[in-house]
């Protein structure tokens, strides 16, 4: 268990955390409709210092519920579209030849403009629109928080997070994220339709004359508190081994892999996916007033660390197996306690 804080400190920075937390929800439900999974997960990937991969079909909101969590913790916000003649440099930026000013007045020189990467919350729509040397001018920022370009590595505004979009449907013309790259994600996750009702609720917010936005809530000092929070949050022994036991299980040669996983897995889960469902199991703890994460916590988040970080071999791509369904079926047969 982690000692870096008394108990008593602990309770009393969790609670102011977890009312920010509420609040933060709160306003950002102010302008997203339901969606309190998608909400409660890219807050996650925000206080993790992890990225995310949001994946759903055009029109629900993914753009809005972005643009709106950065307006709510009140940080820059920038958006690349991705297309399959958008460049590197037209991510990270360029040197461009213009004309010096005061001794060297009139003289042309070499001046670096920045790239949109350089923002707090960067929203890479539809990702894998883009081709691979594009895509993996994103690799640098998203893992080190730099940008090397003309020579020279620059650090990336902080807090930085991005998040990025792809639509599971056309899939033609697109390039598909390489496993390395999808790795660096901490979560994959998946927006689905609207019930009946947040349907009904869209339309009465979208079609009249309100026109809500988000005010802010917490600033990027407040950010970096309830990161470094996060990290001292106690995980007692036999959560953080049963999320070990769970991405053990997701390799075909473990002696606790299923009967799906040892059939249809090449790969399993990477150390990386570990570590992404014990910080989300502790920010998911923290989000529900409770001091310390349990094992229904790790599961809540498992999918999300996991869907993208398991690959599948030919027979279970041929077949059209669900890695959600391999997932599921990991997290049934592990047992709770060793």
């Amino acid at each position: 268990m982690s000692t870096a804080i008394t108990t008593a400190q602990t309770h009393q920075e969790l609670e102011a955390m977890h009312a920010d937390l509420a609040a933060l929800t709160a306003e950002i439900g102010r302008v997203i409709v339901g969606q309190q999974r998608v909400i409660r997960s890219a807050i996650t990937c925000l206080l993790a210092g992890g990225h995310g991969l949001i994946e759903g079909v055009p029109g629900l909101g993914k753009t809005l519920l972005i643009r709106t969590l950065a307006q709510a913790v009140h940080l820059e916000f920038s958006r690349i579209q991705f297309t399959p003649d958008l460049m590197p440099a037209d991510i990270v930026g360029t040197s461009v030849l213009l004309q010096a000013e005061g001794d060297l007045a009139g003289k042309p020189v070499l001046q670096y403009q920045p790239g949109p990467i350089f923002a707090n919350i960067v929203l890479a729509d539809e990702i894998n629109r883009a081709t691979p040397k594009t895509q993996s001018a994103l690799l640098e920022a998203m893992a080190e928080g730099t940008v090397t370009a003309g020579g020279e590595t620059r650090k990336l505004p902080d807090p930085f997070l991005v998040l990025a979009t792809q639509n599971p449907l056309e899939m033609e013309g697109t390039y598909p994220l390489p496993e390395a790259q999808l790795d660096r994600f901490l979560f994959k996750v998946r927006v689905d339709f609207p019930g009946e009702d947040e349907l009904m609720h869209i339309l009465d917010r979208t079609t009249g004359s309100g026109n809500a936005h988000a005010r802010p809530v917490v600033d990027a000092r407040r950010i970096g508190e309830m990161r470094e929070l996060v990290r001292s949050i106690p995980v007692t022994d036999s959560v953080t081994r049963y999320v070990v036991r769970v991405v053990r299980a997701t390799h075909p040669d473990d002696p606790r892999a299923t009967d799906l996983v040892k059939r249809y897995v090449r790969f399993g889960a990477s150390p990386r996916g570990a570590q992404a469902m014990l910080l989300g199991a502790r920010i998911r703890a923290t989000m529900d007033d409770r001091l310390t994460p349990s094992v229904e916590d790790v599961r809540a988040v498992a999918g999300e660390a996991l869907r993208h970080r398991v690959i599948l071999n030919f027979e279970g791509e041929a077949e059209g197996i669900s890695i959600d369904a391999c997932i599921g079926q990991v997290l049934a047969k592990v047992p709770t306690e060793k």
